[in-house]
């Protein structure tokens, strides 16, 4: 069984489980499913608002497709998480990309 038919059988017992569907989110960016991946990122921060890396993730995968506003969206509410949780590492290098893509 591949990990994207796995990661999603393990969801269907568990929706709500943020790993393993960050999990499937970065098994779809691996094989290039960037549109899949960017679902499952954001059905995470919906279920999981607290879940950092998705906000993280998701606004560098943003990026990189060119989607600038849709990543510095990302980015805000992501520095936002990042401070409510006191995740000072994620929340230093959100604000770093959100600079660089404000420029």
């Amino acid at each position: 069984m591949d990990r994207i038919a796995l990661l999603t059988q393990v969801l269907e017992q568990n929706p709500s489980d943020a790993f393993a569907r960050y999990g499937l989110a970065m098994a779809h960016l691996s094989d290039g499913n960037i549109e899949d991946a960017l679902s499952e990122f954001s059905t995470i921060v919906q279920q999981n608002p607290d879940y950092v890396p998705a906000y993280q993730m998701s606004a560098q995968t943003l990026a990189k497709q060119g989607r600038t506003d849709e990543a510095i969206e990302r980015l805000h509410s992501g520095i936002s998480a990042a401070k409510r949780t006191g995740n000072p590492h994620a929340l230093a290098e959100m604000e770093g990309l959100r600079d660089d893509l404000s420029r």
